[in-house]
């Protein structure tokens, strides 16, 4: 079968490799659509949040088709959509699937039935391989409880999780502002459905945002990690907002006025994953509708995946490239 192998860091190759082999416990998937994500660039460059070796299959946001299951498995039946968690608990670790562990950029994988969620009819392929970064940007904003149509919130960084904030913000009916310096990120915001767009190098951002909120947001969720933006979230925010810190920077130092939290009264929580939500974000993907397609820039055949890999860096012209596996 066809697989994309990260060989070594900074090597990528499609190559032939043979078929996994089930056990008892185990489900039998074929890969039908595969996201690549920036911890995917993470690990081609050799370093990520928990220890890796190579080689190593990427792939973590992943829809596939169950084609066997183990003479063990109960609630799956081959024909069934699914996609899968990537944190998974083991006796022995806590593993990260496309990581610390062979993922789904291969046309079949085994998986264990208790990492699994099927897809209701509702949810096509092309939605399916965006429910992991959803669960994340759904997270975020049901870490304070959620929002509704009386609430604004802004979203500062317009990236793949930073527009899946946007989208589910969105659809439990808040009004939603993006920040982003990127053209296309802006515009696919406004596809979604936000309200507003800010350009954070066209002037001051917080004015900007201030002028719009007439006084700051009732949510505010960091999705870049950035410098600028971390430093701008507690100016975002209305006295006694609330903050969902989700854009990942370890080792660098960023000076910030925590005194605002106290004076301001803030609640700030941070994120890290999706744990918890995966059934209810797949329920409110499939009960909304909500259209994601606009975040899909591309998408590549897997014969093409270095290509698709390319294409993925230049963050001015692709948000989320896909591959096509089945």
């Amino acid at each position: 079968m066809k697989t994309l192998i990260f060989d070594a860091p900074n090597k990528p190759v499609v190559t032939q490799v043979q078929m996994p082999k089930m056990t008892a416990n185990d489900v039998l998937i074929r890969s039908r659509r595969v996201g690549i994500c920036h911890s995917d660039y993470e690990l081609l460059a050799g370093r990520y949040i928990i220890p890796i070796s190579y080689p190593v299959t990427p792939g973590h946001e992943w829809v596939g088709e169950v084609v066997d299951v183990g003479a063990n498995v109960k609630g799956f039946a081959p024909g069934d959509r699914v996609v899968g968690e990537c944190v998974i608990r083991t006796p022995e670790r806590i593993h990260h699937f496309g990581f610390s562990m062979d993922g789904a950029d291969r046309e079949y994988f085994t998986a264990r039935p208790e990492w699994l969620h099927k897809l209701p009819d509702a949810v096509d392929d092309a939605k399916g391989a965006m429910i992991e970064p959803f669960t994340c940007g759904y997270y975020a904003v049901m870490r304070h409880g959620g929002v509704n149509a009386a609430d604004t919130v802004v979203v500062s960084g317009g990236g793949t999780i930073g527009l899946v904030t946007a989208a589910a913000a969105i659809g439990m009916g808040a009004r939603v502002i993006v920040v982003d310096p990127v053209p296309l990120r802006r515009e696919i915001a406004q596809r979604l459905g936000a309200e507003a767009t800010v350009d954070p190098t066209a002037g001051d951002p917080v004015e900007a945002v201030q002028e719009l909120t007439k006084g700051g947001a009732d949510l505010v969720v960091e999705c870049a990690g950035h410098a600028a933006s971390l430093a701008n979230v507690f100016d975002y925010a209305r006295p006694e907002g609330k903050i969902s810190m989700v854009g990942i920077n370890i080792g660098q130092k960023i000076p910030v006025e925590l005194g605002k939290i106290q004076i301001k009264n803030l609640s700030v929580k941070g994120c890290i994953g999706s744990p918890g939500v995966w059934p209810a974000a797949i329920r409110f993907l499939e009960r909304t509708q909500i259209d994601l397609s606009p975040i899909q820039t591309h998408s590549f055949p897997i014969d093409q995946a270095l290509t698709a890999l390319e294409v993925g860096k230049d963050l001015q012209k692709a948000v989320k490239v896909t591959l096509e596996i089945a």
